[in-house]
């Protein structure tokens, strides 16, 4: 199974919501952590992939964002809208260096018909953690950010019945106009199972595990395009189109459509880029030589990478 990691922004709170029928008919379970205080677009969300009875992991403690320390709050609304009874929704629960393990306790006694996903953020107890968790009988999932959760601390959790997910963060940051043409993205689709001894896998799509309230200036326009090289072990690659014009931060639409016609002339030639409805909606983009503003460009690279995890997921072998 994927479990992309997604910060609760708005677009892409759309992604999961436009695309909730795809989401439950594929190998793929998002991880929403939200970061708004506007409860409705994580609402409108959340119902679309109830709709569609897809299954996903909501964090009810968020470490990013507005709703810090507001789990009380959250737990308030998913009330008000009767959202706990959904029997496909994990409630992620995130413990770090922070964390109380008293309060991880009467979380799990207070709602004891939800599963719960812990997040692992790195405890630094994870003898007395792992103790804990085999008494609580619905933590049905251990989910381990791999930068602060290393191999010694996850083999601690070992309960049969508890699926056990690695979430690596695998993209670069750097300025857009710093970006190369091309580089490694990650193997973990492949090792997941018998190196990391895990269930899923997952990882922050093309945004990264840094939290950013907005971008800096876009001196360059960049499209984040993964791809798996079959000839390469099936690894991941991941494509930067970098407009030509890098040096001032003016016509960010212009610069897009110089970024934009060079994805779409290679995508035309390059068979190893898999075609995904979101590649077909930056192709209309560039027919209609349409700027649909950063967000909704950054919405559709995650997109392309959810689509390409599900495809490989179920390709023939």
């Amino acid at each position: 199974m994927y479990y992309p990691y997604f910060r609760g922004k708005q677009n892409e709170l759309i992604l999961l919501r436009d695309h909730a029928q795809f989401i439950s008919r594929s190998a793929v379970i998002p991880i929403i952590e939200p970061v708004k205080q506007n409860f409705k677009p994580v609402i409108r969300c959340l119902n679309s992939l109830i709709e569609c009875e897809a299954e996903f992991v909501f964090i009810i403690n968020p470490k990013c964002g507005e709703l810090v320390g507001k789990t009380d709050v959250l737990l308030d609304v998913f009330r008000e809208h009767d959202l706990l009874s959904y029997k496909k929704m994990t409630l992620g629960y995130i413990v770090d260096e922070s964390s109380n393990l008293s309060g991880l306790e009467l979380f799990s006694k207070s709602h004891p018909n939800s599963n719960i996903a812990l997040i692992h953020y790195g405890y630094l107890n994870s003898i007395e953690l792992n103790k804990l968790t085999s008494r609580l009988g619905n933590i049905t999932k251990h989910v381990f950010m791999e930068d602060h959760a290393k191999l010694r601390y996850r083999r601690r959790f070992k309960k049969e019945n508890n699926d056990k997910v690695l979430i690596r963060d695998s993209f670069i940051k750097r300025a857009n106009r710093e970006y190369p043409a091309s580089e490694l993205f990650s193997e973990l689709h492949i090792t997941y199972e018998e190196d990391e001894n895990c269930d899923g896998f997952g990882d922050f799509l093309i945004a990264g595990e840094e939290f950013s309230e907005s971008g800096g200036p876009a001196y360059a326009v960049a499209i984040h395009l993964t791809y798996i090289d079959g000839d390469a072990d099936n690894d991941m690659y991941i494509k930067h189109y970098v407009s030509d014009r890098k040096s001032t931060p003016t016509d960010p639409g212009g610069k897009f459509l110089e970024a934009l016609e060079k994805l779409y002339e290679d995508t035309k030639i390059n068979t190893k880029i898999y075609k995904s409805n979101a590649i077909g909606e930056f192709i209309k983009h560039y027919d209609n030589k349409h700027f649909p503003g950063l967000g909704v460009v950054k919405k559709l690279s995650m997109q392309h990478h959810v689509e390409l995890m599900a495809y490989f997921l179920i390709r023939p072998k």
